[in-house]
């Protein structure tokens, strides 16, 4: 680049943003407050995608043989084959067209449609991380003798959820294995030290103010650089999470983290049947630290009358271990190069793996025959 070229673009940038929130300099191409937006169509038409408007031009459905996507304008939530996502940035209309940011193309559209590849390893080591511990209770429903405790359920379903991924021949390692308080930075530093190749923190939720109101896992992974968190409005101390744009180490593997998010929540969705919270981008401290492939599950929520009372007993959370199970296996075949299932079979249980990875496609596809 020339020395001009630098202070060109500035100025050229700087008198795009004078000129008002939005202004377009390139065919299907805008600026948005800053943020540079493509026009869907023209992105669905370049990728093999057919295009659709409906509710008055609001909505938009790009379809191709695998995958159907569905973008409201005004909306930072997106859908993807029936599971929800929080964009970065929310979709915006011009001219009854509507534009996705170009950050949200690059960091969570096409992570999702053409997830990267790597040599599959025949034994894996997954850090499970039961959320709370000690005097952290974590979310507390009820009160006295008769309370129940986020963390007392973080390490059944820890507990659980080990048991089934070692059978499967996985290794797996806990950042705490009773009821005690290991510090928020400790634990993606264990999963750093012992080389996990996997990062799962267990959560579960609560809403008091409404309980019936809410209900549903959610998953959130790393949030990309330049974006802020879904959460960054202040309700989320408990898991010193941090506002702002900045980079961290886990943004090495966001999109792997994202992939591994999306599949984990789809899966809980399908084998729960529980209503989709969405997967959705924080920058936690047990999330920004890890250097490996790394989400949080917050696994439902406590207060809401039915879905608590599941939690609160050890066949659903059996019932979620196995949807957990079948997220990571799910991951693993997409992202592992030479496995022969979702991932190399261990010597000692092939014939289980292939079950549960058998078991997750069915359910698939039969959810997709109800939503036809």
């Amino acid at each position: 680049m020339t020395p001009v070229a630098m202070p060109f673009r500035a100025v050229f940038a700087g008198l795009i943003l004078l000129c008002g929130a939005w202004s377009t300099f390139a065919t299907g191409l805008a600026f948005i407050n800053g943020q540079s937006y493509l026009q869907l169509s023209q992105w669905a038409a370049a990728n093999g995608f057919s295009s659709s408007t409906h509710e008055l031009g609001h909505e938009v459905v790009l379809t191709d043989a695998n995958n159907r996507l569905v973008f409201d304008v005004n909306s930072a939530q997106m859908e993807m084959n029936g599971i929800h996502v929080r964009l970065s940035f929310p979709v915006a209309s011009q001219a009854d067209r509507l534009y996705l940011s170009e950050l949200d193309l690059r960091t969570l559209v096409r992570p999702l449609l053409n997830p990267s590849r790597s040599p599959a390893k025949n034994t894996l080591t997954i850090c499970l991380d039961p959320g709370h511990g000690g005097r952290d209770t974590g979310k507390r429903v009820g009160s006295g003798f008769f309370a129940h405790n986020e963390k007392t359920y973080t390490l059944a379903l820890a507990l659980v959820l080990k048991e089934e991924l070692e059978k499967l021949g996985f290794n797996v390692i806990l950042t705490r294995t009773k009821d005690v308080y290991v510090p928020l930075p400790t634990r993606p530093a264990m999963a750093n030290a012992r080389g996990a190749d996997l990062f799962v923190s267990l959560h579960f939720n609560a809403f008091p103010a409404d309980p019936a109101s809410v209900a549903g896992p959610e998953t959130y992974c790393i949030t990309p650089v330049g974006a802020k968190s879904s959460n960054d409005h202040g309700d989320d101390e408990e898991l010193y999470a941090v506002s702002g744009t900045a980079s961290s180490v886990a943004n090495k593997n966001e999109d792997k983290s994202l992939l591994l998010a999306y599949e984990m929540e789809k899966s809980l969705v399908q084998n729960l049947r529980a209503q989709d919270r969405s997967v959705r981008r924080a920058r936690y401290a047990v999330l920004r630290d890890a250097r490996m492939p790394a989400i949080l599950i917050e696994g439902g929520y406590m207060t809401n009358p039915t879905e608590g009372r599941k939690i609160y007993t050890s066949a659903y959370r059996q019932q979620m271990a196995d949807a957990i199970t079948k997220g990571i296996l799910t991951y693993l075949r997409i992202t592992q190069r030479g496995a022969t299932t979702r991932v190399n079979p261990p010597s000692r249980h092939p014939r289980r793996l292939n079950h549960l990875a058998a078991s997750n496609d069915r359910q698939a596809s039969q959810n997709a025959e109800q939503n036809n």
